[in-house]
């Protein structure tokens, strides 16, 4: 099966929102900046439809609104992408959740260490990634 348009939106929101929510608990300018970097490397070491899916297109669009407001767009859109790619491209679910993963990680490491706000952002984000009874 190949994944519509929508699905392809809804995988990088998912993926690119999970980022700036990992970033956006490390306030600052010049943080992000890192941060942004880090990520983007860990998502253009993807390979296949992953990696068209992330690095082809415009960016996603996010809510400007508040961190809860975000997160209560990402985590559920990182769900959703764990369903969209165990129906439709299994064979690309571990390389999607590694990828994600990485990015928050790296992005979290970029600046000062890992502080507590990051540390549980990326707990959410795993969380959000193996759905209950994986």
């Amino acid at each position: 099966m190949s994944l519509t348009v929508e699905d392809k939106v809804t995988l990088k929101t998912a993926a690119f929102g999970a980022v700036y929510l990992v970033s956006n608990a490390d306030p600052g300018f010049f943080a992000m900046l890192k941060e942004s970097f880090a990520a983007s490397e860990a998502l253009a070491g993807t390979t296949g439809l992953v990696k068209e899916v992330l690095t082809t297109g415009a960016l996603p669009k996010l809510p400007r609104g508040s961190a809860s407001e975000v997160e209560a767009l990402v985590l559920p859109a990182l769900e959703r992408s764990v369903a969209i790619l165990r129906e439709k491209a299994p064979d690309e679910l571990a390389q999607y959740r590694a990828a994600v993963v990485a990015a928050a990680e790296e992005t979290a490491h970029a600046t000062h260490g890992v502080n507590a706000r990051e540390a549980e952002t990326v707990a959410k984000i795993k969380a959000a990634l193996t759905p209950t009874g994986q």
